[in-house]
């Protein structure tokens, strides 16, 4: 009897032990369980967050394999999900990003920005590479961040460009008064000079001196009254002007220089008629001719020269393409800039003059360029506020 009851005991302490391990095990698997949904979870959250980003974010390991890429990064790149696993140089053809990787590798600084231009399309895209560590602060690997900044580039280059004219009327004023008057004085001087030279016999080396001098003067008149254009702030004198017929006409103008360089000259126009817009006739035609001279110089040896114009609800957009060799990238950022110029004849205020009367309408006026030519874009709203009226 004391035999069964030990062991009766010991049954008893069996089962209720089976039944705590078994309540463990239940406890721990529900455990198990939420962990792995609260896993998930955070994972998708994170996954949602990186597709919610507005700019391309890709990790590598330390050897610069990509570990992972987020929506936005494989609509930028064109890049598919196979991308996993293969070397970040795989991901794009116009930026070294492999080089990038290995420059950040080679300073370690806390970050690294660097921008790549494609000549391709005229995007930049702006790369940031730093560390990624785990919660013990090793580095396992690398997180890149990439964002296309073109139209920041674009505004900042267009607020630079503003400022340039910030305090130029006065200044204008002031030169066009201090230089005008004594150049007159001295054009009047060399008049007389000549007058009573006539009545002498004088050798042709003081004449060629004289007509050096009548030349300069004449030269210095002319950059000055250029200069006074570009940098007065007159109000435009607004009307209706017709479009297609104010383009056609600038078209007609060049068409004789292009013919004699070998140019071919195309307008390319919308199958529904172009609006007429509100705009300054004068100067709106001195940007186009000077954009269009300024085309027909890039391509000395014949090309293409392509007009096309488009039109939305509430503005029109005007490209000036040429066939030429393009803008090297670094004079790119001084095409605007008064007085540059890499001709050897001329001002440099050509394009610096169509940028400002652009910008006296309200539109803008950018550039795209690579080794096959170069494309200026004119955007134009259809309608001026009557403040820019006189």
């Amino acid at each position: 009897m004391v035999e069964l009851g030990w062991q009766f005991r010991l049954s008893i302490l069996v089962v209720l032990n089976l039944i705590a391990t078994g309540l463990a095990l239940v406890l721990l698997s529900r455990a198990y369980r939420s962990s792995q949904e609260s896993l998930r979870d955070i994972k998708a959250l994170a996954g949602h967050i990186l597709s919610s980003v507005d700019q391309a974010v890709i990790t590598t390991n330390r050897n610069g394999i990509v570990t992972s890429i987020n929506r936005h990064g494989m609509e930028l790149l064109g890049a598919k999900l196979d991308c996993i696993d293969k070397p970040v140089k795989e991901l794009s053809a116009d930026l070294a990003l492999d080089q990038f990787l290995a420059d950040w590798q080679a300073k370690k600084p806390s970050s690294l920005t660097r921008d790549f231009h494609i000549d391709a399309d005229g995007r930049t895209v702006r790369a940031t590479c730093q560390s990624l560590n785990d919660f013990e602060g090793k580095q396992i690997g690398k997180v890149l961040q990439l964002r296309d900044v073109t139209e920041r580039i674009l505004l900042e280059e267009r607020m630079r460009r503003m400022e340039r004219y910030m305090g130029l009327g006065s200044l204008a004023v002031g030169l066009h008064h201090e230089i005008r008057n004594p150049l007159a004085a001295l054009s009047l001087h060399v008049q007389l000079l000549e007058e009573q030279l006539e009545e002498s016999q004088v050798s042709e080396e003081v004449q060629q001196m004289l007509a050096v001098i009548k030349a300069e003067m004449t030269r210095i008149g002319g950059v000055l009254e250029g200069f006074r254009d570009f940098a007065s702030m007159e109000n435009l004198r607004l009307e209706e002007v017709d479009l297609a017929r104010l383009i056609q006409r600038q078209v007609d103008l060049a068409v004789p220089q292009a013919n004699q360089q070998g140019i071919d000259v195309r307008f390319v126009r919308p199958e529904s008629p172009l609006p007429n817009i509100t705009a300054d006739l004068v100067r709106l035609e001195q940007a186009l001719l000077n954009l269009f001279v300024n085309a027909m110089q890039a391509m000395p040896n014949g090309g293409e020269l392509t007009i096309a114009v488009t039109a939305t609800a509430d503005s029109v957009r005007i490209e000036i393409a040429d066939t030429g060799s393009g803008i090297p990238e670094d004079l790119r950022s001084q095409v605007f800039d008064a007085y540059f110029t890499t001709k050897s004849e001329g001002t440099g205020l050509g394009l610096a003059l169509c940028d400002k009367i652009v910008r006296q309408h309200n539109g803008s006026l950018d550039f795209l360029s690579n080794k096959e030519g170069t494309t200026f874009v004119m955007t134009l709203p259809i309608q001026q506020a009557a403040i820019f009226a006189d």
